[in-house]
């Protein structure tokens, strides 16, 4: 839990969430705090998810986490797969519920962020069936359904020029480079008219120019033409050979052949060609729509993460020990020794593989037939085209092809003999290497069983036995054991058979009683057990309506306790405002002076009593205020006035003293002057 909490933190202080967590600051934060955060996240992958959820109905926001987790293909831990208990958490906003979400949307944004991408336009609209019925919304449904196709068409071909190795960078790089090299052309193209137009009648020459490239690249055409016409009329003429030929081969053989060996021939063919067909190609067929189907599937299937392919890879091991189980238990229950049918199985299992590999020859032989004629018309193309030589014909021909048939038959195989012999080594070789592991592994698991059912040694008893059957089974191939081998071998059989039966008799008879009893038995067991369910069934119920009566009783109790300590509560609160009245009552009557003013009514009427002569001396003050008001604002007024003067009286003197330091004034008659 602590590596999940750490991991979190790490990835929201990380761009783009920029958040700036600690382990205990996020562990403490609240549930809205919390379901804050982890929509945050969501918004990241699904910008549609951005908003304050503080905005919305708690309802809605769990609803549309909901969807969005859903179409991201979340899966939540073991111990959360109900729905309702995971609704519940992420209403609350529980740590269990939401700390879990977090970790598996931070370990894959961009896989996600793909994904949620892909399901905008990928999530098919459901329309009910009735709707469907309109043959407006049935069309309109069509198109929606081809534009979605088209979708996934435009999306793989974008993939695939992502995975490419085609860069912006690199097609900018090119256009730059043939921008310059037009501009160079351009250049020197326009250098060399320069260089025309001095020379006299240019113009005509570059006339005659033009026509020269034009009727070279005529020429050029017409030889084209020309060779085009050489190869079809050399095929013509290979046709023609390979028409006559045949006619050749065909009357040779209706002569030298009778209607026997014709029909014996045409036989062998049709049941050759019956088998491709009805049996080697239909499998092979099946095995291609199988093929294309899955691929099919994995293509329409939104991408897969790391987590999905890990559970895929989980189910397959579990099918795999799932079918090494039933064929152990095949195993265990089939006796080799009492197959009586074991030695035909083997026999036709390989006549059934000889068969396939034959047919699978044939398939090869026909192909390098067919490889072999188009490689001979295109030599054959390529020698009339290099030296236009005829072809040899005649009796010469028919000699030359007779040697470079037995020549090419023996020639392909060996060649085959050796391919074969490789492949089948290799083959081999590979699959001796893959059954030994599984060989191993597999003993070893058998042992393990063998020593829990307390049965070891039978596994190597059992291989011994199949062992020396398929020794058996091969000597008798190498030996090529007559009719009257395989009768007597029958005889003997069959004689250790009725030994066998005859042995087997009393132990048979008494497995039929043991049977007997065994079916009477567990028809017993079957009324026991059915009496057995019902019973429980019964005392199931029971206990249930118990466990139901004896919740709602404990609930009444609690709700009892409740409202019987809230009465206790209330009841002694109204005792203390008894006791307090009882003791105001008891100061108000006394006699004793000090004892009342004690009282909280003295108290209270004292305060109210101070407060009122308060009240009426500030309602005094403001009364004189106000009265007072007019004259004060004059008196303040005349002191501005006053300050107004005194400082211009200052101003006078600062510069009569100015005035002073420059010259002397004199006054006479009436006049001013001014003496330096």
């Amino acid at each position: 839990m602590s590596e999940q909490l750490k991991f979190i933190v790490e990835q929201i202080n990380k761009d783009p969430f920029k958040k700036n967590f600690n382990l205990i600051t996020f562990d403490s934060l609240e549930p809205m705090q919390l379901l804050q955060i982890l929509n945050d996240v969501l918004a990241e992958i699904d910008p549609k998810q951005a908003m304050d959820i503080r905005e919305e109905m708690p309802e809605q926001t769990v609803k549309r986490m909901c969807v969005l987790l859903g179409m991201l293909k979340y899966r939540p831990p073991g111990n959360l797969s109900d729905v309702s208990t995971f609704r519940q958490g992420l209403v609350t906003g529980s740590k269990p519920v939401v700390h879990p979400i977090l970790h598996w949307l931070l370990q894959r944004v961009h896989e996600l962020k793909k994904r949620a991408y892909l399901a905008r336009f990928l999530v098919k609209l459901e329309v009910p069936a009735e709707f469907l019925q309109d043959d407006v919304i049935n069309d309109t449904y069509h198109q929606y359904e081809e534009l979605v196709e088209g979708f996934k068409t435009y999306h793989k071909e974008c993939e695939q020029l992502r995975t490419s190795g085609f860069s912006t960078a690199e097609i900018r790089k090119d256009i730059s480079a043939m921008e310059e090299e037009k501009d160079q052309l351009i250049k020197r193209v326009e250098r060399l008219k320069k260089r025309v137009e001095s020379v006299s009648n240019h113009q005509r020459m570059l006339e005659q120019a033009r026509q020269l490239r034009v009727e070279k690249e005529r020429e050029e055409s017409l030889t084209h033409q020309k060779q085009e016409q050489k190869n079809q009329l050399f095929q013509a003429e290979q046709r023609l050979q390979r028409s006559q030929q045949q006619l050749k081969d065909l009357q040779q053989a209706a002569a030298d052949a009778n209607p026997e060996s014709l029909m014996k021939r045409l036989e062998e063919e049709i049941k050759i060609n019956s088998y491709m067909v009805s049996e080697k190609l239909p499998k092979e067929l099946v095995g291609m729509r199988r093929t294309v189907q899955y691929l099919q599937k994995v293509a329409s299937e939104p991408a897969m993460g790391q987590a999905d392919l890990q559970e895929l890879e989980d189910k397959i091991k579990e099918a795999d020990s799932q079918i090494n189980q039933l064929i152990e238990r095949k195993m265990m229950r089939n006796d080799p020794m009492d197959d009586k049918l074991t030695l035909y199985r083997q026999q036709a299992s390989i006549i059934i593989r000889r068969k396939e590999s034959k047919a699978e020859e044939l398939q090869e032989a026909r192909e390098e037939l067919a490889a072999a004629d188009r490689e001979l018309r295109q030599r054959s193309s390529q020698a009339q085209a290099s030296d236009g030589a005829e072809v040899i014909r005649g009796d010469e021909l028919k000699r030359l092809v007779v040697k470079l048939r037995s020549k090419g038959t023996v020639y392909k195989k060996k060649r085959q003999e050796i391919a074969e012999l490789k492949a089948e080594y290799g083959v081999l070789q590979r699959t001796e290497e893959i059954l030994k592991e599984r060989h191993e592994t597999v003993q070893q698991k058998l042992q393990t069983v063998e020593a829990e059912k307390g049965i070891s040694g039978y596994s190597d008893t059992q291989e011994e036995l199949e062992r020396v059957s398929a020794i058996k089974s091969e000597l008798d191939e190498k030996k090529g054991r007559t009719l009257d081998d395989m009768s007597e071998m029958v005889k003997k059989l069959n004689s250790m058979i009725v030994e066998k039966k005859s042995a087997l008799a009393p132990i048979i008879k008494e497995l039929r009683s043991l049977r007997q009893r065994c079916q009477e038995l567990s028809q017993e067991y079957e009324e026991k057990k059915v009496q057995y369910e019902s019973c429980a069934a019964g005392l199931e119920s029971n206990r249930s309506k118990l466990e139901q009566e004896v919740k709602a009783l404990r609930e009444e109790t609690a709700q009892e306790e409740n409202q019987y300590h809230h009465i206790n509560s209330m009841s002694e609160i109204i005792e203390m405002q008894i006791q307090r009245a009882a003791d105001e009552m008891k100061a108000y009557v006394s006699s004793d002076p000090q004892e009342r003013k004690k009282a909280i009514r003295e108290v209270y009427m004292k305060n109210i009593s101070e407060q009122e002569l308060l009240g009426k001396k500030l309602r005094e003050k403001q009364k004189m205020v106000r009265e007072s008001h007019s004259a004060n604002m004059e008196q303040m007024k005349m002191w501005r006035d006053l300050e107004q003067l005194m400082e211009c009286k200052r101003q006078c003197f600062i510069r009569a003293q100015s005035q002073a330091s420059i010259g002397q004034v004199i006054q006479e008659g009436g006049e001013d002057r001014l003496v330096l």
